[in-house]
């Protein structure tokens, strides 16, 4: 740094301005601030080094105590940083700048997934590769991804971001602070689909019907999925998609869906335990819990109307964009070999 802040003063004196010095010794364009304020100072200081530093040295973000946060981490990187700072008598403050600043390092959330044995993971890669191939031979804009959810009609609660700004707990409005809960809250099964150019509309379960062949084909395939090309693709072809739920991969779905639908995934080729894999999954459902569920509903009715309502705000960019993530996303888990990828 000292030969460099040298060099430009020399080629200032020689009558070189900054924009020549910058060229000549090769300091990218980002940096002609440097050469700037090089020059200044030696204007008016005479000298070439820098000037001296204001404020004091570290008291307590010191090598000692980086060595000691480094050490507590790497035995345990769970801990805590407000417990590190009581068990070193320090403000926790100063163990997060340690950790941010000078170790260059940030905490990371927990994750709940699915568990993944080395023989799903294996199949997981395998099918990824198959899928990834499928994409690159054909349009992934006619995948029409679909899956089912059970909503209740108790508000969505994330812990983790849900926030409330206040000068005390004590003085928050207790409906606002907190999320009431009840055993069974009253809940419904919706089933839908999406494609990058379209949407199916939402096909409520009805109460205490469960979802076996039959009813998936009578209630969903039949009147839904069959008509796709005429619904969704104004005639042309499309592929259909489906998770490994038992009423998808039964043979009476799948001999129904080889006499009826051109082109589907069939259970074979579709990875196990993949929920990160369908835009559905790792997308749409929760844009649409997001919005149905801000507030507690007092009744299904309600809550079926508030979901077909925003389920037709959803803006088909959003959907579009959920559905071209997934050959990146599928990539990943074969970078990582079946494993997770978030």
């Amino acid at each position: 740094m000292e030969h460099e802040r040298s060099a430009i003063i020399e080629l200032a004196k020689n009558g070189k301005t900054q924009k020549e010095i910058l060229k000549l010794l090769n300091i990218p364009a980002n940096r002609r601030k440097f050469v700037h304020r090089t020059i200044r100072r030696y204007n008016e200081t005479g000298e070439v080094c820098d000037k001296a530093r204001s404020g004091r040295p570290p008291s307590v973000t010191t090598p000692a105590l980086q060595k000691l946060v480094r050490e507590r981490i790497r035995r345990n990187p769970r801990r805590s940083m407000r417990k590190m700072a009581q068990e070193l008598k320090v403000s926790e403050s100063s163990v997060r700048k340690i950790v941010k600043v000078n170790l260059g390092m940030r905490s990371f959330r927990r994750k709940r997934v699915h568990f993944l044995s080395e023989q799903v993971k294996v199949k997981r890669l395998q099918r990824c590769k198959g899928q990834l191939r499928r994409h690159v031979n054909h349009d992934i804009k006619k995948i029409v991804f679909s899956d089912e959810k059970i909503f209740t009609i108790e508000e969505a609660l994330n812990p983790q971001n849900d926030r409330i700004i206040s000068h005390k707990s004590s003085t928050i409005d207790p409906d606002l602070k907190y999320v009431p809960r009840v055993q069974k809250p009253l809940s419904v099964m919706v089933w839908a689909g999406i494609s990058a150019v379209g949407r199916t509309p939402l096909i409520f379960v009805p109460a205490g019907v469960k979802i076996n062949s039959t009813t998936y084909r009578d209630l969903i395939l039949e009147p839904i999925v069959k008509n796709l090309s005429q619904t969704m693709f104004n005639g042309g072809s499309f592929v259909f998609q489906q998770d490994g739920a038992p009423a998808h991969t039964s043979n009476v779905t799948q001999t129904w869906l080889q006499s009826n639908i051109p082109c589907f995934i069939e259970k074979e080729q579709w990875p196990p335990y993949s929920p990160d894999l369908n835009p559905m999954d790792y997308s749409v459902w929760s844009i649409l819990e997001s919005r149905v569920c801000a507030k507690s509903h007092k009744s299904i009715d309600s809550l079926k109307r508030k979901l077909r309502e925003e389920w037709e705000k959803i803006p088909q960019d959003v959907l579009r964009a959920a559905v071209e993530a997934l050959p990146g996303r599928i990539s990943s888990v074969i970078h990582d070999k079946g494993g997770y990828i978030e």
